[in-house]
């Protein structure tokens, strides 16, 4: 039986969007973040996009004050968001992709092609203390690159694996799950922490929840939109119920 709980990061990031559809000051993300907390979420996750689409510097700020829990600070791999985090010096950041020549087929962040200057990028973060993670595909040359440079966290991007089974591929969306079951074996065994997110709903966190070597889910949009029919609170509790559940 598997004994180790298994992590949920909330990402409030949609909160910002329906804050920014219309501007002003509500729903607020940060006090989206103190519910998901009083909700048994174990951190909180926000993407600063480069563009600024959801998530703000102020809501960095106000996160950093409010938080009694983690923040794992998304981010792509530019000088503006490296001085953000040092600045800030979240708990964890994590090196996502925004671009889509930062990309690999798969949706992760490209590691292997920008191997060195990821290598350089990474090492002040490291120094002041942040826990880099790299938003990857399941994808063994990837996650060879994410080792050599340094990163102690991969995160395993599950979008084609959700996606496949919200359109009823489901051969697909098996093999997908094969592929996800294989690399979390596979950087575990090289040493990197191995977290798991995107597209996770109630219908396909199971599986991924259930696999040993995963030590954290961070699932966001599906929570926010479920909280509009549910409550953010009893959102959570569910998906935190599934995922204790397929831990044991």
């Amino acid at each position: 039986m598997m004994t180790e709980r298994l992590r949920l990061g909330v990402n409030i990031d949609h909160v910002a969007t329906v804050r920014n559809a219309r501007g002003g000051a509500v729903p607020d993300p940060v006090r989206a973040a103190i519910l998901a907390e009083e909700a048994g979420a174990d951190g909180i996750t926000a993407h600063l996009r480069e563009d600024r689409r959801h998530i703000s510097d102020a809501d960095i700020e106000g996160l950093m004050a409010a938080l009694k829990g983690p923040l794992n600070f998304e981010m792509a791999a530019t000088a503006e968001m490296q001085a953000i985090a040092l600045r800030h010096k979240p708990h964890a950041v994590c090196l996502v992709p925004e671009k889509r020549e930062e990309r690999t087929t798969e949706g992760g962040l490209e590691v292997a092609r920008d191997e060195n200057a990821l290598a350089h990028y990474i090492a002040p973060l490291r120094d002041a203390g942040c826990r880099v993670s790299i938003f990857i595909a399941a994808d063994q040359r990837q996650i060879e690159a994410a080792h050599r440079i340094g990163a102690e966290v991969i995160e395993l991007h599950t979008g084609a694996y959700c996606d496949a089974h919200a359109e009823g591929r489901f051969n697909d969306r098996d093999a997908e799950l094969r592929k996800l079951t294989d690399m979390a074996a596979f950087a575990d065994d090289l040493g990197l922490e191995v977290h798991a997110g995107h597209g996770l709903t109630y219908d396909t966190v199971q599986p991924i929840a259930a696999l040993p070597q995963v030590m954290e889910l961070n699932i966001g949009h599906f929570i926010i939109g479920e909280a509009i029919f549910r409550g953010l609170v009893p959102a959570i509790t569910e998906m935190r119920r599934i995922m204790d559940e397929a831990r044991g």
